[in-house]
């Protein structure tokens, strides 16, 4: 009788194929790192830790700054989709769009992939849409983790979630402190509906078979990245706070970089919003809910002395012109709104 012995492989789990991807994210990983200079004394990917040398930032009082995201259940969406060059672009832009807030500037990410079965195409478009993400965020991918989980994970399931280091100079760390009376509130347009407030959208996508084309495209439109804009604002010293606008949405993510002594007062009516956020506001959601549970076509915030909107607006492009939405002022109330967002049907 011949001898059947159990095998990993037979377990579900394919080492084999999972050295084929580190030799790919080593490949792919060196299209990230041209920036900063690196240290032939030693490789991050495939070894046990990355590393990172700070000294070549010629900081004097550098302050870490870290973050970590996913992309929630927009990931169903690129596997209904069968889409996933671009999913990648989102878990980069989750976690380096909120270390920018603190004025910190992005120098390496890490991500955790996580799979029922290594499917080598599309791990490497996942990780192909994490690099593009990097380069638009000018920071290293520096290593990862890959997990293949047999039972855990249904038939082609996966998950994501990144991890981002920053790095600022001491003194211009962005603080509630910072944050002055009268100072303006400017919206930076975002790209779509980015990264948050997909399980509402899937729910409603299920109630409507007849889901125009246009609004389809918009889907797995990518988060926008405002690294570059932030960190040449960041250099002239023109903002005082800004906000990352993701889940909760525009005000409960604002008042987290306001101090307690100021009131935030925006005017609901000034918000340009996206039309993917009309189509959705027409399946039967709340002005209220709409608010919390998406960014309505404010995908960041800055809060700026008015005397400097000018300099700022030469930082955007014109798709991302920020524009004026509300102020802050003394009053024992943390926020006050005032307009109606005008919505139209699409």
């Amino acid at each position: 009788m011949k001898n059947t012995y159990n095998t990993y492989k037979k377990s579900g789990v394919n080492m084999a194929t999972a050295d084929k991807l580190v030799d790919y994210i080593a490949k792919v990983s060196r299209k990230t790192n041209k920036k900063y200079k690196e240290n032939k004394s030693f490789a991050n990917i495939g070894s046990f830790g990355s590393i990172f040398d700070l000294s070549q930032l010629n900081l004097k009082r550098p302050i870490i700054v870290s973050s970590t995201d996913g992309v929630g259940t927009k990931i169903e969406i690129a596997n209904q989709i069968k889409k996933f060059n671009t999913i990648g672009i989102d878990l980069v832009a989750m976690c380096v769009n909120d270390l920018i807030v603190q004025g910190a500037k992005p120098i390496f990410f890490l991500d955790y992939i996580a799979v029922d079965k290594l499917r080598l195409p599309k791990v490497k478009k996942i990780l192909d849409g994490i690099v593009a993400g990097c380069k638009l965020a000018d920071c290293s991918l520096v290593g990862g983790e890959t997990a293949e989980m047999p039972g855990t994970y249904e038939n082609n399931k996966f998950d994501l979630a990144g991890f981002a280091i920053g790095v600022v100079e001491k003194k211009n760390l962005l603080t509630k402190n910072k944050v002055k009376n009268k100072d303006v509130v400017l919206a930076v347009p975002s790209s779509g509906l980015h990264s948050n407030g997909f399980s509402l959208v899937r729910s409603i996508l299920k109630k409507n078979l007849k889901v125009p084309k246009s609004i389809k495209k918009e889907l797995l439109k990518p988060t926008k990245i405002y690294v570059k804009e932030i960190n040449k604002i960041n250099k002239k010293k023109l903002i005082n706070g800004c906000a990352n606008i993701t889940g909760g949405g525009l005000l409960n993510n604002l008042i987290r970089v306001i101090p307690d002594h100021l009131c935030l007062n925006i005017n609901l009516s000034k918000i340009k919003v996206k039309p993917i956020f009309n189509w959705l506001k027409m399946k039967k959601i709340s002005d209220y809910e709409m608010l919390k549970t998406f960014n309505c076509g404010v995908g960041f915030c800055l809060i700026a002395n008015k005397n400097n909107i000018t300099a700022i607006k030469k930082f955007f492009s014109k798709k991302y012109q920020p524009y004026e939405i509300g102020y802050l002022s003394n009053n024992s109330k943390k926020i006050i709104t005032s307009g109606k967002i005008e919505w139209k049907r699409e």
